[in-house]
């Protein structure tokens, strides 16, 4: 028979509450986390503020974690590690798929609506085309990322240019400002990227349009999102939901969360909008 002494119980008993309470600190800790688009430390810069702003609307800690790839940021929802992730379109495509349609898309920015890449290559390249990057060395972003590759690619296939059998090296930067970089150092001829990034080394003067620019703009399609999974509370979602559709640029401190988020304001989005990027991706082999 197994005899305890009052101090062994009471350790004991200390050691469960411990416990209990680090699961129910656990439990109330909300993780956010996004896409690497860019270097962790710009994306901590840029979601940091939003985080906290979370916080007070949710009523619980919220902590924001990069990842180190778009793939990690996939796997992180599907498998319920993290409770709500910026995703690029085709990565929202790609965790819908392979969580059996358990991601919901829940705001998406304005600009989102009808996005855009842009090509870019050095002003003296004599690359003025799609056309004129045949036989050159291209740089897309991630493999994953909506604006980098996915979309690039399936415009270039559009326009009958197969990159795999038409550039003579294809190079993968990981992030839109590594692409940037790329065609800035000469590493690659051409390459493709999110317009907004771009858009944002232009105005920052990170990047000399005399040297390097653009010369091709893609039609507008549907990209970024925040997406919970599908086991989220309801009344969660729908805090979510109403503290992204709440961000007000009337509001300064509002203002400098949109800011740093590239976006207007937030609006509703719906899975319905992200069935054309899987379409692409499906035609361009992706899937």
């Amino acid at each position: 028979m197994f005899n305890s002494s009052p101090r062994t119980l009471r350790a004991l008993l200390t050691c469960a509450v411990l416990a209990v309470s680090a699961a129910a600190h656990a439990q109330t800790v909300f993780r956010v986390t996004t896409i690497p688009e860019e270097a962790a430390t710009e994306q901590i810069r840029k979601f940091t503020p939003l985080a906290s702003y979370l916080e007070k609307q949710l009523g619980v800690k919220v902590e924001f974690t990069p990842v180190s790839d778009y793939p990690a940021a996939v796997e992180a929802l599907v498998n319920k590690k993290v409770d709500l992730v910026w995703f690029g379109g085709f990565t929202f495509v790609q965790a819908n798929l392979r969580s059996g349609g358990k991601i919901v898309p829940l705001a998406q920015r304005e600009e989102d609506t009808k996005f855009q890449s842009v090509f870019i290559a050095k002003t003296d390249s004599g690359i003025k085309s799609l056309a004129d990057m045949k036989g050159k060395q291209v740089s897309f972003g991630s493999q994953s990322s909506t604006s980098g590759h996915l979309m690039p690619r399936s415009f270039l296939l559009a326009a009958n240019i197969e990159p795999e059998k038409d550039f003579r090296r294809i190079a993968y930067s990981g992030a839109h400002d590594a692409t940037i970089a790329s065609v800035v150092s000469g590493k690659v001829d051409a390459a493709a990227l999110d317009i907004t990034v771009w858009k944002k080394f232009v105005a920052e003067n990170k990047v000399d349009t005399k040297a390097v620019d653009v010369f091709f703009t893609t039609p507008g399609y549907f990209n970024y999102n925040w997406s919970v999974h599908a086991d989220t509370p309801v009344a969660m979602q729908q805090k979510i939901k109403s503290a992204l559709l709440g961000l007000s640029p009337a509001n300064p401190e509002h203002a400098e969360i949109l800011k740093l988020n590239r976006a207007t304001r937030y609006i509703e989005t719906r899975p319905e909008n992200y069935k054309g990027l899987e379409a692409a991706a499906r035609s361009a082999g992706l899937l």
